[in-house]
Protein backbone atom coordinates (compact mmCIF):
# COMPACT_ATOMS: atom_id res chain seq x y z
CA UNK A 1 0.00 0.00 0.00
CA UNK A 2 1.06 3.46 -0.72
CA UNK A 3 0.00 6.53 0.78
CA UNK A 4 -0.60 9.93 -2.18
CA UNK A 5 1.02 12.81 -0.16
CA UNK A 6 4.03 13.17 2.24
CA UNK A 7 4.36 13.60 5.62
CA UNK A 8 6.76 15.56 7.22
CA UNK A 9 8.63 13.70 10.26
CA UNK A 10 10.43 17.21 11.13
CA UNK A 11 10.42 20.52 10.46
CA UNK A 12 13.02 22.51 11.43
CA UNK A 13 11.03 26.11 11.57
CA UNK A 14 9.78 26.08 14.98
CA UNK A 15 13.39 24.87 16.70
CA UNK A 16 11.42 22.49 19.01
CA UNK A 17 11.03 18.69 18.61
CA UNK A 18 13.02 15.44 19.67
CA UNK A 19 16.95 16.02 20.35
CA UNK A 20 19.43 15.22 17.64
CA UNK A 21 22.52 13.72 19.21
CA UNK A 22 26.23 13.46 18.16
CA UNK A 23 27.98 9.71 17.74
CA UNK A 24 31.28 10.47 16.66
CA UNK A 25 34.12 8.43 15.60
CA UNK A 26 35.53 8.03 19.18
CA UNK A 27 34.03 5.21 20.06
CA UNK A 28 36.59 3.15 17.90
CA UNK A 29 39.39 5.47 18.41
CA UNK A 30 38.78 7.97 16.02
CA UNK A 31 39.28 11.85 16.34
CA UNK A 32 36.33 13.29 14.25
CA UNK A 33 33.94 15.79 15.89
CA UNK A 34 30.57 16.81 14.98
CA UNK A 35 27.72 19.16 16.21
CA UNK A 36 24.32 19.47 15.81
CA UNK A 37 21.95 22.23 16.50
CA UNK A 38 18.57 23.61 15.19
CA UNK A 39 18.91 27.42 14.33
CA UNK A 40 17.27 29.81 12.12
CA UNK A 41 14.80 27.26 11.08
CA UNK A 42 17.23 24.64 10.39
CA UNK A 43 19.06 21.62 11.72
CA UNK A 44 22.82 22.57 11.29
CA UNK A 45 25.39 19.40 11.59
CA UNK A 46 28.84 20.76 11.72
CA UNK A 47 32.35 19.58 12.41
CA UNK A 48 35.77 18.17 11.34
CA UNK A 49 36.11 14.88 9.13
CA UNK A 50 39.27 13.18 10.59
CA UNK A 51 40.06 9.84 8.27
CA UNK A 52 42.74 9.19 10.55
CA UNK A 53 41.23 6.64 12.99
CA UNK A 54 37.93 6.58 11.98
CA UNK A 55 36.66 8.97 9.63
CA UNK A 56 32.99 9.30 10.73
CA UNK A 57 30.58 11.55 12.36
CA UNK A 58 26.77 11.66 13.20
CA UNK A 59 23.55 13.43 14.21
CA UNK A 60 20.62 10.91 14.89
CA UNK A 61 17.52 10.85 16.44
CA UNK A 62 15.23 8.57 18.96
CA UNK A 63 12.08 8.59 17.27
CA UNK A 64 9.14 5.75 16.66
CA UNK A 65 7.80 6.27 13.54
CA UNK A 66 5.10 4.35 11.64
CA UNK A 67 6.21 4.92 7.76
CA UNK A 68 4.14 2.28 6.53
CA UNK A 69 2.88 3.11 3.05
CA UNK A 70 5.88 5.20 1.94
CA UNK A 71 8.89 4.04 -0.17
CA UNK A 72 11.13 6.99 0.87
CA UNK A 73 12.52 9.67 2.97
CA UNK A 74 13.21 12.97 1.44
CA UNK A 75 15.32 15.81 2.77
CA UNK A 76 15.55 19.60 2.24
CA UNK A 77 19.26 19.84 2.41
CA UNK A 78 22.35 22.63 1.28
CA UNK A 79 25.75 20.88 2.06
CA UNK A 80 28.52 22.17 -0.02
CA UNK A 81 29.16 19.54 -2.17
CA UNK A 82 30.01 17.01 0.26
CA UNK A 83 28.19 13.61 0.38
CA UNK A 84 26.23 12.17 3.25
CA UNK A 85 24.15 9.78 4.49
CA UNK A 86 21.18 8.67 5.99
CA UNK A 87 20.61 5.58 8.46
CA UNK A 88 16.87 4.32 8.83
CA UNK A 89 17.23 2.26 11.82
CA UNK A 90 14.28 -0.39 12.70
CA UNK A 91 15.88 -2.19 14.86
CA UNK A 92 16.87 -5.21 12.88
CA UNK A 93 19.77 -7.22 14.86
CA UNK A 94 22.50 -9.21 13.28
CA UNK A 95 23.47 -11.66 16.47
CA UNK A 96 23.79 -8.80 19.00
CA UNK A 97 24.40 -6.15 16.51
CA UNK A 98 22.45 -3.79 14.98
CA UNK A 99 22.45 -3.61 10.99
CA UNK A 100 22.98 -0.22 9.58
CA UNK A 101 21.21 1.03 6.69
CA UNK A 102 22.15 3.94 4.60
CA UNK A 103 21.69 5.60 1.71
CA UNK A 104 23.73 8.79 0.52
CA UNK A 105 22.71 11.94 -0.84
CA UNK A 106 24.99 14.28 -2.68
CA UNK A 107 25.11 18.29 -1.48
CA UNK A 108 25.68 21.61 -3.10
CA UNK A 109 26.12 25.21 -2.09
CA UNK A 110 21.83 25.76 -2.83
CA UNK A 111 19.10 24.31 -1.22
CA UNK A 112 17.96 20.94 -2.80
CA UNK A 113 15.44 18.19 -2.30
CA UNK A 114 17.29 14.79 -1.82
CA UNK A 115 14.96 11.79 -2.44
CA UNK A 116 16.53 8.29 -0.36
CA UNK A 117 14.58 5.57 -1.19
CA UNK A 118 13.95 2.73 1.44
CA UNK A 119 14.66 -0.20 -1.49
CA UNK A 120 18.46 1.12 -2.45
CA UNK A 121 19.46 1.44 1.37
CA UNK A 122 22.64 -0.85 1.54
CA UNK A 123 22.75 -2.52 4.66
CA UNK A 124 26.15 -3.12 7.20
CA UNK A 125 27.69 -4.67 10.57
CA UNK A 126 29.87 -2.20 11.91
CA UNK A 127 30.64 -0.99 8.48
CA UNK A 128 30.99 -4.57 6.99
CA UNK A 129 28.65 -5.23 4.25
CA UNK A 130 25.37 -8.07 5.23
CA UNK A 131 22.76 -9.55 3.60
CA UNK A 132 19.43 -8.65 5.67
CA UNK A 133 15.97 -8.54 5.49
CA UNK A 134 14.20 -5.14 3.44
CA UNK A 135 13.61 -2.50 6.00
CA UNK A 136 10.64 -2.95 7.73
CA UNK A 137 8.99 0.28 8.02
CA UNK A 138 6.74 0.32 10.49
CA UNK A 139 9.19 -0.06 12.76
CA UNK A 140 11.40 3.04 12.14
CA UNK A 141 12.79 4.20 15.77
CA UNK A 142 15.38 6.34 14.69
CA UNK A 143 17.02 8.37 11.73
CA UNK A 144 20.59 9.34 11.45
CA UNK A 145 22.93 11.57 9.02
CA UNK A 146 26.58 10.19 8.24
CA UNK A 147 29.17 11.49 7.04
CA UNK A 148 31.93 9.68 6.43
CA UNK A 149 33.00 10.76 2.63
CA UNK A 150 36.82 9.95 3.12
CA UNK A 151 37.83 13.37 3.26
CA UNK A 152 39.61 15.47 5.63
CA UNK A 153 38.33 18.53 7.05
CA UNK A 154 35.31 20.83 7.86
CA UNK A 155 31.68 20.21 7.01
CA UNK A 156 28.28 21.54 7.41
CA UNK A 157 24.77 20.79 6.27
CA UNK A 158 21.82 22.09 6.91
CA UNK A 159 18.15 20.49 6.42
CA UNK A 160 15.22 22.43 6.16
CA UNK A 161 12.96 19.28 6.68
CA UNK A 162 12.65 15.71 6.42
CA UNK A 163 9.89 13.69 5.15
CA UNK A 164 8.43 10.09 4.06
CA UNK A 165 7.36 10.34 0.94
CA UNK A 166 5.40 7.60 -1.60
Amino acid sequence: MTTDSTRTLFDFDSGEGAPWRIVNDGVMGGKSQGFSEIRDGALRFTGTLVTDGGGFTSTRVDQRMDLSGYAAIELRVRGGGRSFELDVDDGTLRGFRPVSRRGAFPTSGDWQIVRVEFADLQTSVFGQPVRAEPLAPEAVRSLSLFIADGQDGPFELEVDWIRAAP
